[in-house]
């Protein structure tokens, strides 16, 4: 039989795991149980794994140009089995442009979140948690943002520089920073009234330490479900400006472009050239959104049972 001792030692070996599993494990049980999370996860899943192997997926190159295609015109030629999206008026396969499109997408995603991310949060934490002056400076920097539209403000960055993939995902990374540094402020003004903080501060830790040891990896679940959510709308407001000529030149094969460049053939019948690349930003979008709210359910703490 199991003396008393053994049994205080089986529980407390139970409870030290239930504590190590915290936030996060329980965070992801949680999501799994969540069907349309798990489909948005999958459909970027799918997508990236698309991006990264597009050589390997497809035998074309996205600026390759077909003319004739034994004995007929391959311009504007509608879906089939050698072409599954059809071709555009130059010739080019767009299910080959459509797959290299989401290279740029998603790249442009990835690193004008990070950048928005790092000033966000650095900025909202230097506002949470040193209040005062500091604090007003930051919220009304950040309140100027937001009160101006944001298309606006990346129109004005591009529209008198020249046109690369660098200027534009940095264009759009400093002027969406303010969303991060608000919900960073937020959550640093309930965290460093904890104990552990207030500790770390009578035991004379310094603010840098302070911040970025014991402050900033308990608000990071948050963080991360804002920036899951803000790719998306990154990845729209890219698009949005390629429609405009402002974001990524030709002949690179940006989706945005693409339907611009479409959606004069669409009423004349040739919907392929435009709907396609509309499909894939609908899809990629959609596919974070779900992703992004599911996670938001799964990491927030009231929800734990």
């Amino acid at each position: 039989m199991e003396t008393k001792t053994e049994t205080n030692t089986k529980v407390k070996n139970v409870n030290r795991k239930m504590e190590g599993r915290s936030l996060w494990m329980d965070g992801w049980i949680r999501l799994k149980r969540n069907k349309l999370a798990m489909f948005g996860m999958w459909l970027v899943i799918i997508i990236c794994l698309s991006a990264i192997f597009a050589p390997y997926i497809t035998r074309y190159d996205p600026n390759e140009q077909f003319i004739w295609t034994e004995g007929a015109s391959v311009k504007l030629a509608p879906p089939s089995s050698k072409y599954w999206f059809g071709t555009d008026v130059y010739g080019r396969d767009i299910y080959t442009r459509v797959i290299y499109g989401a290279r740029i997408s998603l790249q442009i995603g990835f690193a004008a979140t990070t950048m928005s991310v790092i000033i966000g949060v650095v900025l909202g934490s230097l506002a949470g948690y040193y209040g005062g002056f500091v604090d007003d400076a930051i919220s009304w920097l950040t309140n100027v943002i937001f009160a101006f539209p944001f298309l606006l403000f990346v129109l004005a960055l591009v529209a008198y520089l020249p046109p690369s993939l660098p200027l534009l995902y940095m264009s759009i990374g400093i002027i969406s920073w303010a969303s991060f540094a608000r919900v960073a402020r937020g959550q640093v003004i309930q965290v460093k009234e904890m104990e552990y903080v207030e500790a770390a501060t009578a035991i004379g830790g310094n603010d840098s330490r302070i911040i970025f040891k014991h402050i900033l990896p308990n608000i990071l679940a948050p963080i991360i479900v804002q920036a899951t959510l803000e790719i998306g709308s990154i990845i729209m407001l890219e698009s949005s400006l390629s429609f405009l000529g402002f974001g990524i030149q030709p002949p690179k094969p940006a989706w945005g472009y693409m339907i611009s460049e479409g959606k004069q053939y669409f009423l004349s019948g040739q919907w392929w050239w435009s709907v396609f690349p509309g499909l894939a930003i609908m899809a990629l979008v959609l596919g974070f959104n779900l992703f992004g709210d599911g996670l938001r359910d799964a990491l927030d703490p009231r929800l734990k049972q």
